[in-house]
């Protein structure tokens, strides 16, 4: 393959390593541990093996999936910044119907960006200075901020704790 061809490769044709950390949206940081080939339907599909540390799972995702999927590799620390920049920013109020509310964030969360990830912090956790947060739209809040944090340490290098103390930092200067 010449330089060409790689400048021209699409993000679809990433493969990840054996040993790579990965992000799979709703989901959070995961180690690809293996790439396992099985039948299926008289077909050979190869599978990423990925270890989810949160939730304490193994998933097996099909390799020409996983871009459809919203696999992607840990993001650099330069946009590891920026998303903890996007939470200091200017807050705007969102919807008062909490329905509504919750299906947007929930729509940013499955879009896996690490900056949707963190607007969704910001979101909830302002809201939640408001009034209490419904049950459903707490658990939202709790799981973007474990994969907000989990991803910034990993990208950044530094422990969880001092990742969620930076986060809190900025989501209380407002």
């Amino acid at each position: 393959m010449n330089s060409a061809e790689k400048k021209t490769k699409s993000p679809a044709e990433k493969q990840f390593l054996v040993g790579e950390h990965v992000v799979y949206p709703l989901q959070g940081v995961g180690l690809v541990q293996d790439i396992q080939s099985k039948s299926f339907k008289n077909n050979e599909i190869l599978y990423y093996i990925i270890y989810l540390d949160i939730s304490d799972m193994t998933v097996m995702i099909p390799v020409d999936k996983a871009y459809e999927l919203g696999i992607r590799a840990i993001v650099k620390p330069k946009e590891a910044k920026a998303a903890l920049e996007t939470i200091t920013s200017t807050y705007e109020p969102v919807a008062i119907d909490w329905k509504m509310r919750y299906q947007m964030n929930l729509d940013l969360l499955k879009e896996g960006t690490v900056t949707s990830i963190a607007t969704v912090v910001q979101t909830l956790y302002h809201r939640s200075k408001i009034k209490e947060l419904p049950v459903q739209e707490r658990k939202l809040f709790d799981s973007a901020m474990k994969i907000l944090i989990d991803e910034i340490s990993f990208s950044l290098e530094k422990p969880k704790k001092e990742v969620e103390k930076m986060v809190f930092m900025r989501l209380e200067a407002e």
